[in-house]
C-alpha cells in the first residue's frame, strides 16, 4: 500500500502543478512581429505544454531507475580502426599538425570577421538597418551562435578572435624568451579563484543591459567601440592570466557559449578530434565556480526581462517607475535607463528566487545535503531552460533578420558596394508562417524544461540511495519547472493586455 500510495504521488503533484498554468489561458500572441491568428487557443499549448512535463515526470520516476547522463561515452567519429589495442581506447599525446592547422585558420576567420564588425561600424554608415556590425552582434553573434552551439558543440571557442589573438601572442612571447616547445612558463599571474566566474556573469549581463536597457544600443560606432574596448580587456586578461583560466572564468561570451555547447552531442576531445556523445551528457560534469549559479539563473532572468519588457504590465507600470526616478533629480533618458535596469535586475532576482524555492523544497525531503551543496548539485539543469528561453524569444528575429545579412555582407559600410553581387536581397518574410513560429517557440520551452526535468531527476539517483527518495526530492523540481514553462508561455503571449 505503500508503495503504491508513492507511485500516485507524482500523479497528484503533477495535478496540483496544473493550476500554475491557469495565467496564461486569455492571453493572446505576442512575441513576433505583429499578431498572429493561431490554429489552437494559446490557453491549450499552456495546458498540453503541463502535460508533456507531468508525463514526463511519470515516466521518468518508474522507467528512468538508474543514472543514463552521469557519464558522456564519447565514441570518436571518423577515426580508423586501430590494430594496436582497444578500439575504445583514446588515442593520447598533442594535437595533430592538421589539428592546428584548421585551428588557425579558424582562428583568422574569427579575427577578420571581428575587424570587419568594428571597421564598418567606424566607417560604414551609421544606420542601424544598413549597418553590418548591428545586425552581426546582435542577431548573427548573440542568437545564432548560441543555436550552433547547441547543434555543433563549442564553435565559439574555435572562431574566438580575442582567444586566437592571445595564443598567437603568446606564441610569439614565447619564442622572444627562448622557450622551446617542449616547455610551459605558465601564465604570468595566478588567476584569484574568489573571482571565479563573476567578471563572466558582469560581461553577460553588460551586454544584456546594453540591449535591452542603452537608449543607443544600434549606434554602429558605440557598439564597435565596446566590441574594441572587450577585445583590449580578453587580450590583456588572457596575456597575464592564461588563455584557458581567463577565457574559462572571465570570458562572458566564451563561458556562455561553452555552456550551451555542454548540450550538443558534438564535442572535441583533447587531441581535437570531433567525438560523439549522449545529448545532454556533457552538463552533469559541469565545473562549478564561484558566480556560476548566479550566471545560469542571469542567462534565463535577461531574456525572461526582454519578453516582459514588450509586455503590457510593463508598458503600463513604466512610465511611473520612469517618474520615480525624474522625481530625484535624473532626466528623461537616465530615468528611462534607471527605469529598465531595475527591471532587469528583478527579473534576474526573480529566477534566482525561484530556483532557491525549489532547492529548499528538494531540501526539506532529506537533510543529507544542505541547500549549498544541491544548489551546486542541479545548477546545470538550467542550462537547457536557458537555451530554450533564447530560441522561443529570439526564433523570429534570427529568422528574419538574420537573412539580411546576406546583403548586408555585400554593403557592409551601407554605401551602395556590391561585393559579393547580393546587395540586392531582400528578406522572405513569407519563409514560414506565424503559427509555425509559435509551435516552434512552445516546442522549445518543452523540450528545454522536460530536458532540464531528466537532467535533474538523472543527478537525483546520483546522490539518493533509493531510487523512491530521488523521485520524492525531484516533486519540487517539477514544480519549478512547470512554474518556468507557464511564464515562459505567459511572456511570449500578450502580456496583461
Amino acid at each position: 500500500m505503500r508503495d503504491r500510495r508513492r507511485r500516485t504521488l507524482p500523479l497528484l503533484l503533477g495535478a496540483a502543478a496544473l493550476l500554475a498554468l491557469a495565467l496564461p489561458a486569455s492571453a493572446d500572441a505576442h512575441g513576433i512581429v505583429g499578431k498572429a491568428d493561431l490554429p489552437i487557443p494559446v490557453w491549450l499549448f499552456s495546458w498540453t505544454a503541463a502535460i508533456v512535463l507531468v508525463v514526463s515526470f511519470v515516466a521518468l520516476s518508474t522507467l528512468w531507475r538508474t543514472p543514463q547522463l552521469q557519464v558522456e561515452r564519447r565514441r570518436r567519429l571518423f577515426a580508423r580502426a586501430s590494430t594496436s589495442g582497444p578500439r575504445s581506447s583514446p588515442m593520447q599525446g598533442p594535437p595533430s599538425l592538421a589539428t592546428r592547422a584548421l585551428e588557425a585558420l579558424a582562428g583568422l576567420i574569427g579575427v577578420a570577421l571581428f575587424a570587419l564588425v568594428v571597421y564598418s561600424g567606424f566607417d560604414g554608415a551609421q544606420v542601424a538597418n544598413a549597418n553590418f556590425s548591428v545586425t552581426f552582434i546582435y542577431v548573427i553573434f548573440w542568437v545564432g551562435l548560441p543555436v550552433l552551439s547547441v547543434i555543433f558543440g563549442d564553435v565559439f571557442k574555435a572562431f574566438n578572435p580575442w582567444r586566437a589573438t592571445a595564443r598567437a601572442c603568446e606564441g610569439v612571447l614565447g619564442l622572444l624568451r627562448g622557450a622551446s616547445a617542449g616547455k610551459d612558463r605558465g601564465p604570468l599571474l595566478s588567476y584569484p579563484q574568489a573571482l571565479g566566474q563573476w567578471p563572466a556573469l558582469a560581461g553577460i549581463v553588460g551586454f544584456a543591459w546594453l540591449e535591452l536597457v542603452y537608449v543607443n544600443r544600434d549606434d554602429p560606432s558605440t557598439l564597435a567601440a565596446l566590441a574594441l574596448g572587450y577585445f583590449g580587456v580578453m587580450l590583456v586578461g588572457m596575456l597575464l592570466f592564461g588563455v584557458e583560466q581567463w577565457g574559462g572564468s572571465a570570458d562572458g561570451f566564451g563561458v556562455y557559449f561553452g555552456l550551451l555547447a555542454r548540450i550538443s552531442p558534438l564535442v572535441r576531445d583533447e587531441q581535437g578530434h570531433l567525438c560523439v556523445r549522449r545529448p545532454l551528457s556533457g552538463l552533469p560534469k559541469l565545473e562549478l565556480r564561484a558566480g556560476t549559479v548566479t550566471l545560469i539563473c542571469a542567462l534565463i532572468g535577461t531574456t525572461t526581462f526582454d519578453g516582459f519588457s514588450n509586455g503590457g504590465i510593463w508598458r503600463k507600470n513604466e512610465p511611473h517607475l520612469q517618474s520615480v526616478f525624474a522625481d530625484l533629480g535624473f532626466s528623461q533618458t537616465p530615468a528611462l535607463e534607471l527605469a529598465y535596469s531595475l527591471g532587469l535586475l528583478l527579473c534576474i532576482v526573480l529566477i534566482v528566487a525561484v530556483y532557491r524555492v525549489g532547492i529548499l523544497g528538494v531540501r526539506s525531503v532529506s537533510a543529507r545535503y544542505d541547500a549549498g551543496e544541491l544548489t551546486r548539485a542541479f545548477a546545470h539543469t538550467l542550462v537547457p531552460i536557458a537555451f530554450a528561453y533564447v530560441l522561443a524569444h529570439y526564433f523570429s528575429l534570427l529568422l528574419w533578420q538574420g537573412q539580411a545579412i546576406g546583403y548586408l555582407a555585400s554593403d557592409p559600410l551601407g554605401d551602395g558596394s556590391n561585393l559579393l553581387g547580393t546587395a540586392g536581397y531582400e528578406i522572405n518574410y513569407q519563409v514560414i508562417s506565424y503559427a509555425a513560429i509559435w509551435y516552434v517557440q512552445v516546442a522549445a520551452l518543452i523540450a528545454g524544461h522536460v530536458s532540464g526535468l531528466a537532467l535533474a531527476h538523472d543527478r537525483a539517483l546520483v546522490l539518493y540511495d533509493e531510487p523512491e527518495e530521488a523521485v520524492r526530492s525531484q516533486y519540487w523540481m517539477l514544480a519549478v519547472m512547470v512554474a518556468f514553462t507557464s511564464f515562459g508561455l505567459w511572456l511570449l503571449s500578450d502580456v496583461g493586455t
